[in-house]
């Protein structure tokens, strides 16, 4: 599949937005620690996406019942589901300067629809974008960092619904956005994500 930029300029993939807060100083001085223990960008954005994968728990698989939907309260509570997690990686990595876009699938869910928007992020290096799924591994999904050969929690089953979304935002979906600041607990937010972009 080939991704497509929503904006052919680069620097929007850094900025910061109220999700991805990574002005936020919760965020910098995670994102110092991290880049003080490698060598380079690229084992710096492999470190960051196994800190957001491993240790914030996914709600869902933890049972927690809070929302977080900004970087700096993923960081600050210690969860999140997929999206609130790559709005965390994502500002972890723009934080150095490490251009990431916030990508989506959409895969069958146990929620009211029956299908879901999945979010993941993208990172560039070496002049492509190479996608990334931090949302966390238990039995049956092994997500791995990669920028050879793509190694994310799902692979959607067109026979199901399932769909890749080929393009890269600079900033949340929309959609994604207001479900997660409206839900009162990740119960509600599952039964209101949105079943398609």
């Amino acid at each position: 599949m080939e991704l497509i930029q929503e904006t052919p300029n680069l620097s929007a993939y850094l900025a910061a937005d109220e999700a991805v807060d990574h002005h936020h100083p919760l965020v910098r001085q995670t994102a110092a620690r991290l880049a003080g223990q490698v060598a380079d960008s690229y084992a710096y954005a492999h470190a960051a996406f196994e800190y957001v994968r491993d240790a914030f728990p996914h709600s869902a698989d933890s049972g927690d019942p809070r929302v977080t939907w900004r970087a700096s309260d993923v960081l600050a509570q210690g969860t999140g589901i997929c999206h609130a997690k790559a709005h965390a990686l994502a500002a972890l990595l723009r934080a150095e300067d490490i251009p990431t876009a916030l990508c989506y699938q959409r895969l069958e869910h146990d929620g009211a629809s029956g299908h879901c928007v999945h979010g993941l992020v993208a990172v560039r290096f070496h002049g492509a974008w190479h996608r990334q799924d931090c949302r966390g591994n238990k039995e049956g999904v092994d997500a791995q960092f990669s920028l050879d050969g793509e190694q994310l929690a799902w692979v959607p089953v067109e026979e199901r619904g399932e769909a890749d979304y080929p393009v890269l935002y600079t900033a949340p979906h929309p959609a994604v956005l207001r479900v997660l600041k409206e839900a009162p607990d990740r119960l509600r937010l599952w039964d209101t994500l949105p079943n398609a972009l």
